[in-house]
């Protein structure tokens, strides 16, 4: 039934008989099970979403843009925390396989949960890998979720170095995702995904600045898992800090996505619209504490 009711709103928006904003508030009386107030936000979803509609989002597609965004972190000072580039494309057809290294990260610099790890690039289905792109370069990103700001971004595929993951905290199967929510370049809490596995579950943890564990503030579900150990606090916890605070300041909201390897800090991207503004893992009460916490130009009056 849910993927029957979002197809719908997805035909329907596809034929711009909704328009973004009322896809918007469909999707969130779906996926928050209440009734948004876009005009008057009081949690982080809402927020988000008035933000969309309402707030100044000229610099949302280069930063929502997984390739431009190197850019604005250069500028930032931080080029060092980049993971390494190996190839760009505009077109599946121009991907020079030969040029590649035998392991890497590929993606589109627009989308959301399209990513390819290879590992042995020799045992690659690079068939299936040209059909997935081809098709997700096809389908503009956002549509379905009401995020206009990923319309102005021109799509490309990259491919990053693939990070060592071996020696990751508490074992993890993945890189552990440190996602900092930062606050006009005020950090206040750090989501932790670990053990990934694919786009079917992952471990989730929430953590303060003073690394004390807040499980109280999640809602499991059966693609959200409780961590099964609590994650140490990283080596870097207050470079991680300062780099996300440095990234995010100016924004009433931003999500900075590092992750820490070996002693060494990565940058994975910036996130304007967690979610798209639909995050429905958190409880009520961690979705006002952080509704509280972003401040609006409405809330300044």
């Amino acid at each position: 039934m849910k993927k029957i009711i979002l197809f719908f709103v997805g035909f329907l928006a596809r034929l711009h008989i909704l328009t973004p904003i009322r896809v918007a508030q469909l999707k969130y009386m779906y996926m928050c099970r209440c009734c948004p107030h876009f005009r008057h936000p009081h949690d982080i979803n809402e927020k988000i979403n008035w933000l969309k509609f309402y707030g100044d989002t000229s610099q949302w597609p280069l930063l929502a843009d997984k390739y431009r965004v190197r850019e604005y972190v250069k500028e930032c000072g931080f080029e060092e925390i980049l993971i390494p580039l190996t190839g760009k494309w505009d077109s599946v057809e121009e991907i020079d396989w030969d040029k590649l290294p035998q392991q890497f990260v590929m993606k589109c610099n627009n989308g959301s949960g399209d990513v390819v790890v290879c590992a042995d690039k020799g045992a690659l289905d690079k068939v299936l890998i040209l059909q997935h792109f081809r098709k997700t370069l096809q389908s503009p990103y956002g549509i379905l979720t009401g995020e206009e700001h990923y319309k102005s971004i021109k799509p490309c595929i990259i491919a990053e170095e693939l990070l060592d993951g071996s020696t990751q905290p508490n074992k993890s199967q993945s890189l552990v995702d440190y996602k900092i929510w930062t606050f006009d370049g005020k950090p206040e809490f750090i989501v932790c995904y670990s053990n990934r596995h694919n786009n079917y579950y992952c471990e989730i943890g929430v953590y303060d600045c003073n690394w004390e564990a807040h499980p109280e503030f999640l809602r499991y579900t059966s693609h959200y898992m409780p961590e099964h150990k609590l994650m140490p606090e990283p080596a870097c916890l207050g470079d991680m800090l300062c780099i996300a605070s440095r990234l995010s300041k100016g924004h009433p909201q931003m999500r900075v996505d590092l992750y820490e390897v070996n002693g060494h800090i990565y940058f994975g991207e910036l996130t304007l619209t967690s979610s798209g503004g639909y995050m429905s893992n958190f409880t009520q009460e961690f979705l006002d504490k952080l509704g509280r916490l972003t401040v609006l130009p409405i809330d300044k009056k």
